[in-house]
């Protein structure tokens, strides 16, 4: 199935375009994943389609966390599938639908390789799969959708006239002037729950309305069963060094909540920012992440060896200059080591990060799932790493000028408690940028959760900028 990087994905698309359904090797939108992938693809694709898919499954996980409405999950998720997973509907017959639902395909089952690990991971990723087809579900043409109801044997069976007669002011008081299916009773629990079906003889009658519930049920106990079975599968994997890295990894980013790394579609430019501006940078636009490092920096006049590397590289990013970043550490060590001494320890290191010495490598920041898998609280994330109290103490020296009050403590500690750190790191965001009309929901932009320092850093410079342009504007003057 799978070929190394050097190889080139077999081209599966045998059919033009067209948009009658029955033509396409992914006849619908909707999917049930019953078939696994048998076509060969590249690792690289093998990890870019899961990576793609877990942006969204852990949006659809951080909306559960910030309590949102299922009207806003649903829009942030729509957002992000445009984005990252684009699913159009068969009519649009300029897109290549196959290719779509080709990465849709792929995607899930690698996910499903790296999540059937642990009872954790598929209770977790069964409930954001679900989600994400539920979602899917509501939103796809009505016409596409009864295609897909029609292709699938479901084991419902349509209630005739002569049970409907019988039953009838029973059925009434669930529902007037429909339709009704009978499924055992055990396949529809929540509508048992909530009363919404007539249960007789261990047969409940769903009225048509509530027919996505046995749809929804069925597509969550398949999948559960799926990961099951693939988990006894999973030792076969173990001889493969090609694709265990890459399933961890996902494993790790799926746990800390943050899918994977930012990057930056406009890195800060070389010469914009210098060493002398860093600190009010630190003080009005730096993460708790950053900005206990920076912190520690100026008390201590000293970091420690990968606190350094995590900072220098997240300046870098930052577009400070090779030049502005040894001028910075050389202030910043003052009455620390001597010239000679810097030059000898540090001044190396530094040229290293910035891919001028050694193997010459362009090295990036790290992101919000580095920090929180790192091992040290000195130069990991402060939400995973701090103790409730210190952490408290920590964001209110941090952020109150920003207006962050005591009373938005608990809001945000209750987030931390239940370990989703990046969710507390964008509610700080936004409380801290409500003067840039970023309300509660709003993230860094479209709803999207903090995953990257760089990315919190840059997204409040650049709405810091656009606010004196404006002013600029209005006033026809220089704002500081």
């Amino acid at each position: 199935m799978f070929k190394g990087a050097e190889q080139k994905p077999r081209n599966l698309q045998e059919h033009p375009q067209v948009a009658y359904y029955g033509t396409l090797q992914y006849p619908h939108r909707l999917n049930f994943y019953d078939k696994p992938p048998l076509f060969d693809v590249t690792v690289e694709e093998f990890e870019t389609c899961a990576l793609d898919r877990l942006r969204i499954l852990a949006e659809i996980e951080s909306s559960a966390a910030r309590n949102r409405s299922w009207e806003e999950t649903k829009s942030v998720t729509h957002t992000q599938c445009l984005k990252y997973l684009p699913l159009s509907n068969n009519s649009a017959t300029k897109m290549d639908l196959n290719a779509q639902r080709r990465k849709d395909h792929l995607g899930h089952f690698v996910l499903r390789l790296a999540f059937s690990r642990s009872e954790e991971l598929r209770r977790r990723f069964v409930k954001a799969e679900s989600t994400l087809f539920r979602i899917r579900y509501e939103n796809d043409d009505s016409m596409e959708r009864q295609q897909f109801l029609d292709s699938r044997d479901f084991n419902w069976i349509l209630v005739d006239k002569d049970e409907m007669s019988e039953y009838r002011k029973e059925l009434s008081s669930v529902s007037e002037n429909e339709k009704f299916f009978k499924v055992k009773w055990t396949r529809v629990p929540d509508l048992v729950e909530k009363r919404r079906v007539f249960l007789k003889g261990g047969w409940a009658y769903v009225p048509a309305r509530e027919q996505a519930s046995v749809v929804y049920q069925d597509f969550e106990v398949q999948l559960m069963g799926a990961l099951e079975m693939t988990n006894r599968a999973l030792p076969r994997l173990d001889e493969d060094n090609r694709l265990l890295p890459i399933l961890d990894n996902l494993c790790k980013g799926f746990l800390s909540g943050v899918p994977s790394d930012w990057v930056a579609s406009a890195p800060g430019k070389e010469g914009e920012i210098t060493a002398d501006m860093v600190d009010d940078i630190a003080k009005q636009h730096y993460p708790l992440c950053m900005k206990n490092l920076h912190q520690n920096l100026r008390k201590d006049h000293h970091l420690k060896h990968f606190e350094r590397l995590t900072y220098g590289l997240f300046l870098k990013v930052l577009g400070l200059s090779i030049d502005e970043a040894i001028t910075f550490w050389r202030k910043s060590f003052t009455g620390g080591p001597a010239e000679t001494k810097f030059d000898k320890e540090h001044k190396y290191n530094i040229r290293h990060s910035y891919g001028l010495e050694g193997r010459r490598a362009n090295y990036p920041a790290k992101s919000c799932q580095q920090l929180l898998v790192s091992d040290s609280a000195s130069y990991g994330c402060p939400y995973r790493y701090f103790t409730p109290d210190n952490l408290q103490t920590a964001l209110l020296s941090a952020y109150s000028s920003q207006g962050l009050k005591s009373s938005d403590i608990p809001e945000v500690m209750q987030t931390v408690r239940s370990k989703h750190f990046h969710v507390a790191c964008t509610r700080v965001f936004e409380i801290t940028h409500s003067q840039y009309n970023v309300k509660k929901g709003e993230g860094v932009g479209s709803g999207e959760s903090v995953t990257h320092p760089n990315q919190y850093t840059a997204k409040s410079m650049e709405m810091e900028k656009a606010v004196k342009e404006n002013l600029k504007g209005e006033m026809g003057m220089e704002i500081d």
